[in-house]
Formats: C-alpha cells, sequence, structure tokens
C-alpha cells in the first residue's frame, strides 16, 4: 500500500512523532492509523528512557483553580519543541498535573529538591519516633530509612501516585506521554496556593 504524504500528516498531528517515524510506523501497519499510533506507543514507552536526557527548552504554563476559589495552581511544564507543547495530549498531560497539584500537595518536584536541612529535620524526628516504640537499636536505620521513602512519595510530584489513576505515579504518567509525543517532557516548578481559615 502506498503511504501518502497526507496519511503522514494525519498521524503526526495525532500522535506528535516524527515525519520517518510516521512514515516507518505506517508502513508496519499496512496503512492503518490507529495500528500506527499502537506502534508508535509501543515502540516509544522502550525508547523514553533515551530520551530523558535530551534539553526541553520549550513547553508551556498550566493554571488550575479549583471550584470555590480557595486552591490555585501554577505548573511549568517542559518539552523539546512548540509543537509539543501545542499539542492536545501535552495540554492534557498539563491539566491533569495541575489537578494532582492541587490535590496532592506536593512539596518538591524531586528528591533531589529536597534541601539537607528538611532531610535531616525529618530523620530525626523518624529516629526518635523509631526509639519511641521500642524497636531494637539495630534496626532503627532501617526503619527510619522505609519512613524516608515514604516522605518522598508522599512529598516529591513524580513519586506520588497519580489521583486520577492510583495504579501509576506522575513520573509513570510523564514516560506514557513522553512515548506517545516523542519527545522529553520534564516539570520545571509548581506553586499552589490555599486560601485557609
Amino acid at each position: 500500500m502506498e503511504i501518502t504524504a497526507e496519511m503522514v500528516k494525519d498521524l503526526r498531528t495525532k500522535s506528535g512523532a516524527g515525519i520517518m517515524e510516521c512514515k516507518k510506523a505506517l508502513a508496519e501497519t499496512k496503512g492503518d492509523i490507529e495500528e500506527a499510533i499502537t506502534f508508535l506507543r509501543k515502540k516509544g514507552l522502550a525508547s523514553a528512557g533515551k530520551k530523558a536526557g535530551r534539553e526541553t527548552g520549550d513547553g508551556a504554563i498550566g493554571s488550575y483553580i479549583h471550584p470555590g476559589s480557595k486552591i490555585g495552581v501554577m505548573v511549568e511544564l517542559n518539552c523539546e519543541t512548540d509543537f509539543v507543547a501545542n499539542t492536545p495530549d501535552f495540554q492534557v498531560l498539563l491539566k491533569d498535573i495541575c489537578m494532582h497539584v492541587a490535590a496532592a500537595r506536593p512539596r518538591f518536584v524531586a528528591r533531589e529538591e529536597v534541601t539537607e536541612e528538611v532531610l535531616a529535620k525529618e530523620r530525626e524526628i523518624f529516629g526518635a519516633q523509631a526509639r519511641a516504640s521500642g524497636k531494637p537499636e539495630k534496626i532503627l536505620d532501617k526503619i527510619i530509612d522505609g519512613k524516608m521513602e515514604k516522605f518522598y512519595e508522599e512529598n516529591c510530584l513524580l513519586e506520588q501516585l497519580f489521583v486520577k489513576d492510583t495504579n501509576i505515579t506522575i513520573q509513570d504518567l510523564i514516560k506514557q506521554k513522553i512515548a506517545i509525543l516523542g519527545e522529553n517532557i520534564t516539570i520545571g516548578r509548581f506553586s499552589r496556593f490555599e486560601i485557609t481559615r
């Protein structure tokens, strides 16, 4: 079957993948657009890890105001090109992350952002809790390490379970979109505002 420029353009619009990848996917799937999208996604998941080191100099800023206007969020989501930044998949990801931040209240994007001061304070608290529980001294470090892992999972955005699908983390969600869109995607920063009484 002949792969036309129109077919390639259609697949590129739907998938966000490059021209050559779209041509190859269409050739592999004998011109079936839906199968080609599946082919690209399968291929993309395998290569998402390889894309992780690529620079993300473009992107978009999204916002979310929770009903009642007491909670507001802004998120900077980065990718490699404005083409991908303007795709529906990228925009949905941005919106989902904004809503997640509103609901899950992360304090940091990644564990690397947690300051030494915060880490020391948390370890001190967890150590005191472990000692107070009467656990043997020799296993205190393991208990503290386990509690620190839990701290990262609860406070670091990338490690939190996605509020709309608790089978995956935010990092997993981003990897899925990298597979679909064919570009590296990173969270630059976020701000969460809440009016409390």
